[in-house]
């Protein structure tokens, strides 16, 4: 009875939905229970709604608790320490006997938001009971004020509460591990299923503006989320208004599902703009300025975009005069100041009321959230740009999949100086702090080396997302102390070099967190994390994604990485073919996408970029890694910039030729500093030039390179 009376009181104060009761059957007599702790009430909970009679191991210290004794005594409870041998041998035999327990695997309540560390002695629980492990996430308590997350998220006194019951699994571990190896791989399993756990419980089936939507209903509309060198707050409310308004101005002018370009640089205008097209289901066309009038015209011409949203003020301060008045002869340019201009009080007005009621009517017009978000373009590094298609899901799942490894909060600030036309910039520079709560300040470009630590010290950023050249530049020009108050530093886009990753540590005392992905995978693949972390690596695959290893001759212990997900893109946009969209396919089949990078991935599952596998060159017959022979001149100069290519020859099939901006550079000299290294693993000229051609993300300009050397061999 009093069962039934708290589970009636419970439903009533929190609305309670449980989902997925038909898992809790099918797991059989023997289960371990596991689920995530996000407050105080977890245990009743899951003790009100769950099933039949289950014990609860639960930390002494909780079990304790004056005020949760009397709901404790609804079940059995195992007090129990998670690091004490005794107390897991006392619980493998509990489950032995065919019993179906609940752990928290993290042995205490979350303070960040997010999972915490998961102890090795549950996933030993599982391997030595041989029990089924039941995930169950709980959703919700951590806003209500029995939750450890004061002054991090905002409390309600009635937040609706979701308890999701997922499908059983086994730990299985190889039957060779014996001892710690054995324990270790058992704790590293469990970690894994309550991240995919997290992941697969989360909202990332719809589009993006109900996300958004979503987050204002967590942080509440005044909380701010974006600024940019105007100065000007957006709160939540703010951003919702200003979408719908210029959303409502863009859908008189376009039409449904059509590409419109973006010709604008990173700031707060130019996120409600992004935001104002996708709200009725207009796409983006992001486009890169740095490529100049020839590049935005290609790629309009791919996406046919016939119409280019820009701002006088934009073209003048970025001398990009010349760029537009080319760009105009083949397109409709649109500036937002007449857009402006155009809105009258009372369409202002009307956005007001429409971004009051947003939740109520946006429900009957929301779009597929398998429909194209945004479209942009590769960089163009090793050959000619393609329109890489993006769908809502596809950024809002890979925003999930990072969220499920790493903590953010809503006192986090981002700096984001990478350009939205770059997909880092854009969904985690830009999607991930405004759909989480975070505060992201917008700066227009990342070549201010100065200025860029000075704003980050200026506006005490938490978080910033760069790659290795802008990271090395930044170092350079850095006080000490700007970045005072970062949490994470992360490196993608290129390889981060070992002396960037030092001088971050030495004079900072941060370490860098390298990933690696592409902008066809949305664009995170993997990651290092404060958890999971291994210098050298690019950290390990988000959740739900597969991968495997295509076979290259001539390498080993490395294959070339083939990948699937929720993240992969809905595909290409071609030059040869404008406007049609090519899903993606390799040879594993539809849905998988070649990345064209030779990989290894270890026991761990930590990923080692061996090379691009257009990056290596066939030497004599053997595959020798042109990101290697880079590597090398690194080592050797560290303060220089190098950048290696191949090219034919007669007698050996390919030759390497290394650019360096170090002027005294010889091969004897590098060889010397290369002690090991055979002779084949060696460029066979060294060539010295002023700079090193780069793209506006940083990363090497290689098919310029190529060009260069064609002058100068």
């Amino acid at each position: 009875m009093l069962k039934k009376t708290l589970r009636w009181l419970l439903t009533l104060i929190y609305k309670v939905e449980v989902k997925g009761l038909d898992n809790y059957k099918k797991a059989g007599k023997r289960v371990l229970i596991i689920s995530n702790h996000t407050s105080f009430l977890d245990p009743l909970l899951l003790g009100v709604f769950l099933p039949d009679d289950i014990t609860f191991a639960i930390n002494t210290q909780i079990s304790e608790r004056w005020w949760l004794k009397p709901f404790l005594r609804l079940s059995r409870v195992f007090p129990m320490d998670p690091t004490h041998p005794i107390s897991l041998k006392d619980l493998i035999h509990h489950l032995q006997a065919d019993t179906r327990t609940v752990i928290f695997p993290e042995g205490r309540i979350t303070v960040t938001g997010s999972l915490m560390k998961i102890y090795d002695g549950t996933g030993m629980v599982a391997d030595k009971s041989e029990a089924a492990i039941l995930p169950v996430r709980i959703e919700g308590a951590e806003y209500t004020h029995f939750s450890k997350l004061r002054n991090i998220v905002r409390l309600r006194l009635f937040p609706k509460i979701t308890i999701q019951i997922l499908p059983h699994t086994f730990v299985s571990p190889p039957p060779e591990l014996r001892g710690k190896n054995r324990r270790k791989y058992s704790g590293h399993i469990l970690a894994d299923i309550m991240t995919e756990m997290m992941f697969a419980t989360s909202h990332y089936r719809q589009t993006i503006f109900a996300s958004l939507l979503e987050a204002r209903k967590i942080h509440g509309g005044k909380h701010i989320v974006a600024k940019d060198l105007e100065r000007i707050s957006l709160s939540y409310d703010n951003l919702i208004t200003r979408t719908i308004a210029i959303g409502n101005a863009l859908k008189k002018i376009t039409a449904a599902s059509e590409n419109v370009g973006i010709f604008l640089p990173n700031s707060t205008k130019t996120l409600s703009v992004v935001l104002g097209l996708q709200l009725y289901g207009r796409v983006p066309a992001m486009l890169n300025y740095s490529t100049g009038s020839a590049g935005m015209v290609s790629a309009c011409n791919t996406a046919q975009v016939k119409t280019v949203l820009t701002s006088r003020r934009f073209i003048e301060l970025g001398k990009l005069t010349g760029e537009a008045e080319h760009l105009g002869e083949q397109v409709k340019l649109v500036y937002l100041e007449d857009l402006a201009e155009r809105l009258s009080k009372l369409d202002k007005f009307q956005a007001l009321v429409q971004g009051k009621t947003a939740n109520i009517w946006y429900k009957h017009t929301q779009y597929n959230p398998d429909s194209p978000a945004v479209v942009l373009f590769t960089s163009g590094s090793e050959g000619t740009p393609k329109g890489v298609v993006l769908s809502h899901a596809n950024i809002l799942s890979n925003l999930k999949q990072l969220e499920a490894r790493i903590n953010f909060t809503a006192q986090d600030v981002v700096l984001n100086f990478l350009p939205m036309f770059h997909s880092f910039g854009f969904t985690v520079g830009t999607m991930l702090p405004i759909l989480h709560g975070m505060t992201t300040f917008f700066y227009p470009t990342p070549l201010h080396y100065a200025v860029i630590p000075e704003i980050a010290y200026e506006i005490s950023a938490t978080i910033m997302f760069g790659t290795n050249t802008f990271l090395a530049g930044y170092a350079k020009k850095a006080h000490a102390y700007d970045f005072f108050n970062m949490r994470y530093v992360v490196a993608g886009a290129e390889k981060l070099q070992e002396t960037t990753r030092q001088v971050w540590a030495d004079k900072f005392g941060i370490r860098i967190l390298e990933g690696y992905g592409a902008t066809e995978t949305t664009p995170i693949t993997s990651v290092n994390t404060p958890m999971d972390f291994k210098a050298g690596t690019v950290g390990r695959f988000m959740p739900s994604m597969d991968y495997r290893l295509e076979p290259v001759e001539g390498i080993e212990e490395a294959g070339r990485l083939h990948v699937r997900g929720p993240n992969i893109m809905v595909g290409y946009l071609l030059a040869d073919n404008p406007g049609k969209l090519i899903p993606p396919q390799s040879i594993y089949g539809e849905g998988w996408y070649d990345t064209g990078d030779i990989v290894n991935v270890d026991n761990d599952g930590f990923i080692s970029i061996r090379g691009r596998s257009k990056r290596f060159a066939k030497i004599s017959g053997e595959m020798v890694s042109l990101t290697a022979v880079e590597q090398l001149a690194s080592n050797a100069w560290p303060d220089a910039h190098h950048a290696a290519i191949s090219l034919p020859d007669a007698k050996k099939g390919e030759q390497i030729i290394l650019f360096t901006t170090q002027k005294d550079a010889t091969v004897a000299d590098l060889a010397t500093a290369s002690i090991g290294v055979a002779p084949i693993g060696l460029p066979k000229k060294i060539l010295i030039v002023d700079a090193i051609p780069v793209m506006a993300t940083g990363k090497t300009n290689y098919l310029a390179v190529t060009e260069l050397a064609a002058g100068k061999i």
